[in-house]
């Protein structure tokens, strides 16, 4: 996303109104560039809100930040330069729900998804949509639960990459479901497993909403839940998986932004202020909306580290179930 792209979202002389007591607080950072390290490729559903986060976070501050992609390895090698970077708050990681899961997939990490880094702020959380191929025989979440329990290990399902969020999430529908026995295929990426749910050769795929939104409008694939408590006003017509039958399933990729343990908590303050300023902001919020983000606007540092460690514990216990380990 280019800044022509995005002068839309606001101006830099409407941003000290929205700012109040920024300027006073944030003392002497930053006095140079902020760069805001994103594990994943250009142009992509992580990508395009940290930089529209980045570019408004650059007119909020006196200093601007700048998106640094730095993938390899899933997110090892963009997590690892900022474990690694100086406890100074000019390198930040914008990341996703990969970080809850890192610890317990990969069993040698040249860093600790814990231990190195201090959560600074929430900026939001998107839910998934379960879609199947449109000529399997089910109507809606019940006749899928019931097509699988009466043939276990028949068919297969995709997801984006073994332990990653969807093929985590995938594997708690399975297991709150009744211990469904479906096969797992991994791909690289939900572009190169749609082909493959379109023509059957797997029946069954959770992606992020935005991703899937298309196809189930388009008819080209039935939408059967959608994983957050309430519905989306895009999908209207979708329920959640609590109202189709499987009480209690909640699951979401989530967007957070991280420092370096040991960053002076001022700074890890100011930055969280400022982000939520960002988040607040109508027009933020109405572009992320579009990209079915659920924004966050009123997170603490300590609420933050709160909500991690509860995605954790969650993803951990999903992780231990299906015996997921890195390829």
């Amino acid at each position: 996303m280019k800044r022509r792209d995005l002068l839309a979202f606001g101006t830099a002389a409407t941003l000290p109104a929205l700012l109040p007591g920024l300027a006073q607080a944030q003392g002497n950072w930053p006095t140079q560039p902020v760069r805001l390290v994103v594990p994943f490729a250009a142009g992509g559903p992580t990508d395009v809100p940290a930089r529209l986060i980045a570019d408004e976070l650059s007119k909020a501050l006196p200093q601007r930040f700048v998106v640094e992609n730095r993938t390899g390895a899933g997110v090892v090698v963009g997590s690892d330069a900022v474990a690694k970077a100086p406890k100074d708050g000019y390198t930040a990681l914008y990341t996703t729900i990969a970080h809850a899961a890192l610890r317990e997939i990969f069993p040698s990490l040249p860093f600790d998804p814990i231990k190195d880094f201090t959560p600074v702020a929430l900026t939001g959380v998107i839910p998934m949509l379960l879609m199947v191929n449109k000529d399997l025989p089910v109507n809606s979440l019940q006749e899928l639960i019931d097509l699988f329990k009466k043939n276990p290990g028949k068919y297969d399902y995709a997801s984006t990459g073994n332990g990653a969020a969807l093929h985590l999430a995938s594997e708690l529908f399975l297991k709150q479901a009744g211990d469904l026995k479906v096969n797992h295929v991994p791909y690289r990426g939900s572009a190169a497993a749609m082909p493959d749910l379109l023509n059957g050769s797997v029946v069954m795929m959770l992606d992020v909403a935005n991703n899937a939104m298309p196809f189930v409008t388009r008819g080209e694939v039935k939408g059967l839940a959608i994983s957050s408590n309430e519905r989306l006003p895009q999908l209207a017509n979708i329920p959640t998986f609590n109202e189709a039958g499987v009480p209690g399933y909640e699951a979401y990729t989530w967007h957070m932004v991280f420092l370096p343990a040991g960053t002076p908590e001022p700074i890890v303050n100011q930055l969280n202020q400022a982000i939520n300023k960002v988040m607040a902001m109508d027009t933020v919020k109405a572009r992320l909306s579009d990209l079915t983000m659920q924004t966050r606007s009123d997170t603490t540092p300590a609420s933050t580290a709160k909500f991690l460690n509860d995605e954790i514990a969650k993803w951990t216990e999903v992780i231990r179930s299906a015996g997921i380990r890195a390829n």
